[in-house]
């Protein structure tokens, strides 16, 4: 009986785990604990060692001065581990020159009942969701090495100073380092978290500087170890192939066509949709899963195409009936009353992720033991998937998370590589096996950003003022797929991402007196998730293009149009005003060269971009310019937030320019760079980041200019052109 309880037990525990790692991973759970930040002295005196003395969860103070500050979120090179370093090491008083990190595993985590928090990086979510606490835990530990060193001199502790790691006595001129009291400090009991007055924002010292980052030499001169790169003794590669129809099913293999090729051990059906080839390398694996005749099912999904979504989308556009919607005034009586009348529909299509380093996880999985290496956004979410698919309890499974060679909301809630891996290396216990997706497996096998279309219409008074404006939203639904539990009564607010009426994450930043948005949920057979800046992007384009033709329609300047609409909205005005100051609008352009605006909010942070765009006479598009404006309230690092601004341009105007995932007989066409190109080096245009801190809120920073990039663009297309541009990516548009 006792036997049984257990084993409930252990399958609710990770049950829960699973769904709670699922949701924190897609931003729908904010999760609650209690956070120790120091040990119990006999365990502190255990972790006493060469390797350090554990100050509390976050610090490890080295004999040498060395200071060791562990990171719990993922780095995939959006600088979070430099970031959060700047933090601990600015309430811990360190020597920032003698900074290290060490990267915390879940199963270190779960250990010590979660001390480390929820490990999840996504929704730009790394720095703001955590910044309290980690700031804390600096902070307790600066305070018990210096009462370490007030006990160790007989004196009071407010009669001490610190900078740099030396603690001075302020009378006697007396100095020790941290190094020197870190064994003494780790026995103390810490202080309680909640007691602590952390510094004023606008006197940091480390934080808040243009610090160099800590991950990037190992990039430079290549040992860096990705998790591609893991080899492990007597490891086996894997490569895979799942049906090309998404909804599709194995029917049967020929394993017998690929016996006695070079390495080839066999083949693994994974699961119901799903085969892989092992081998001793992965170029053997692969060319004989290439060889290998597979037969699939390919199910309903083969009669769909972009056509007939398109054709699902459109019928949303005027449907009876919402799944979700935001309402005052009487939009439709005044649109219809109006003096002037502007329509438009918009078109936004499926977006790969396209990491540089494709989906891939070694597995060994052993009686009483289940080890990943692997890339993940989640690595509690990824511990969770190893126990699920290797049927051992949490406590028998440990994940060893590497840097990311990208992310962008792929490698979040869905671990999806790691069950495959799992199921792979089952068949070949205690024996390590690395899964790669190949490229074209890669983009065949994504979680899209969604597809969707956008039906406005505005009425305009005889003054050009907004009287009425009209959205509705028909798309796919991201927690359809992945979080049902979210919509609530049959709505999904989350496609309305950027249209919010609360101020806090992604607010509408115009106010207009008669406003109604709906969104139509209309789902396809594709899987969609959460793609860098998630529905902002699309819903951005939607929003600032029509802002932009209302603008025109009424007679008046782009820039002027929107500040009548946002004296409610002082923030989103601000960044506004920074962006069209600093790139100088209304000011002289050379011949043929036209400015476009725009401003958006997502992920607690408001942004703004000019794009300054120019068009020759074959249509063909050249960004010469961008300025982007941020408030992102706290700025950690400033070189930091530019670089992502600068990333998500890049990113940005590839989805602008190129970026299109499309469907024929069920399937996507686009699976290699051939067909789904990236913005070159060279068109890249000039970036110019403004950084408009307010310091009284945390929002993000990797994803939040994404969202302006495209619509910026496309406006100054409209006024190079004359011509709205109502259809993305730009090379299926003729302009000329």
């Amino acid at each position: 009986m006792k036997k049984t309880t257990h084993g409930n037990t252990t399958n609710l525990a990770r049950r829960r785990f699973i769904v709670g790692s699922a949701a924190a991973a897609g931003g729908g759970l904010a999760l609650g604990f209690h956070l120790p930040f120091g040990m119990a002295a006999a365990e502190a005196r255990e972790a006493t060692a060469g390797a350090g003395a554990e100050i509390n969860t976050w610090v490890v103070v080295k004999p040498d001065d060395t200071c060791v500050i562990r990171i719990a979120r993922s780095e995939m090179g959006q600088g979070t581990r430099t970031g959060l370093a700047q933090l601990v090491a600015e309430e811990l008083e360190c020597d920032w020159n003698k900074v290290a990190t060490d990267s915390i595993t879940p199963g270190q985590n779960l250990a010590r009942k979660r001390a480390w928090g929820e490990m999840g990086t996504g929704g730009s979510r790394g720095i703001r969701t955590s910044q309290d606490y980690v700031r804390r835990g600096g902070a307790a530990a600066r305070m018990m090495l210096m009462q370490a060193a007030a006990d160790q001199w007989k004196v009071p502790v407010d009669e001490l100073a610190v900078a740099n790691g030396v603690i001075t006595h302020t009378a006697s001129k007396r100095t020790t380092t941290y190094g020197k009291v870190a064994a003494a400090a780790a026995a103390l009991t810490p202080p309680d978290p909640k007691s602590i007055t952390l510094k004023d924002p606008k006197g940091w010292k480390i934080a808040g500087k243009p610090m160099k980052r800590l991950d990037t030499a190992d990039k430079l001169d290549g040992t860096k170890i990705y998790a591609i790169d893991v080899k492990l003794p007597g490891m086996l590669c894997a490569a895979i192939k799942a049906s090309p129809v998404f909804g599709g099913t194995l029917a049967s293999y020929d394993e017998t066509k690929i016996a006695g090729r070079p390495g080839v051990r066999r083949a693994v059906k994974v699961n119901e949709r799903t085969v892989a080839v092992v081998a001793d390398t992965w170029w053997h694996a692969k060319t004989a899963l290439e060889t290998m005749p597979i037969i699939w099912n390919e199910g309903e999904g083969a009669a769909q195409s972009s056509a007939t979504i398109a054709e699902r989308l459109e019928e949303g556009l005027t449907a009876e009936g919402n799944n979700g919607s935001r309402q005052n005034g009487d939009a439709l009586k005044a649109i219809s009353g109006a003096a002037k009348k502007v329509e438009a529909v918009y078109r936004t299509p499926f977006l790969a992720h396209a990491t540089m380093e494709p989906m891939n996880c070694t597995a060994r999985i052993a009686a009483d033991k289940a080890e990943t290496w692997v890339a993940t956004q989640n690595s509690e979410a990824a511990l969770a998937a190893l126990s699920e698919a290797s049927g051992l309890p949490l406590d028998k499974c440990e994940v060893y998370r590497h840097d990311l060679g990208g992310g962008f909301g792929r490698r979040g809630g869905a671990q999806d590589y790691v069950h495959q891996a799992v199921a792979i290396a089952k068949e070949f216990p205690g024996v390590p096996v690395k899964l790669i997706w190949s490229r074209e497996e890669d983009m065949a096998h994504d979680f899209y950003r969604p597809i969707s279309q956008c039906r406005l219409v505005a009425g305009l008074d005889e003054g050009g003022a907004l009287v009425g404006l009209h959205v509705r939203v028909s798309g796919q639904s991201i927690n359809a797929f992945s979080n049902p539990g979210a919509i609530v009564d049959g709505k999904d607010m989350r496609q309305l991402q950027g249209y919010y009426a609360e101020p806090g994450d992604a607010q509408l930043g115009y106010t207009v007196p008669n406003l109604l948005i709906e969104y139509a949920m209309r789902n396809s057979h594709v899987p969609v998730g959460p793609w860098r800046g998630v529905n902002t992007n699309q819903n951005g384009v939607y929003m600032e293009c029509f802002i932009d033709e209302a603008a025109r329609a009424a007679g008046k300047d782009p820039l002027e149009f929107r500040r009548a609409l946002m004296s409610n909205h002082p923030k989103h005005l601000a960044v506004l005003n920074a962006a069209a100051e600093k790139a100088g609008w209304g000011t002289p352009l050379p011949t043929g060269v036209h400015r476009g605006i725009a401003q958006f909010m997502g992920y607690g942070s408001y942004s703004a971009a000019v794009a300054e765009v120019s068009v020759n006479g074959e249509g063909k598009v050249k960004v010469h310019r961008m300025v982007l404006a941020l408030n992102c309230g706290h700025a950690v690092n400033p070189d930091q937030i530019a670089a992502q601004v600068e990333g998500s341009v890049a990113y940005g105007l590839t989805a602008t320019f190129y970026g299109e995932c499309s469907v024929e007989k069920g399937r996507m066409k686009e699976l290699n760079f051939d067909t789904y190109p990236i913005l070159r080096l060279a068109e890249m245009p000039k970036v110019e980041t403004v950084i408009v801190p307010s310091y009284d809120f945390w929002g993000g920073v990797g994803e939040p200019t994404i969202c302006v990039v495209a619509p910026s663009v496309v406006n100054a297309i409209h006024a190079a052109t004359g011509k709205p541009v109502r259809s993305l990516p730009l090379r299926n548009v003729k302009l000329a």
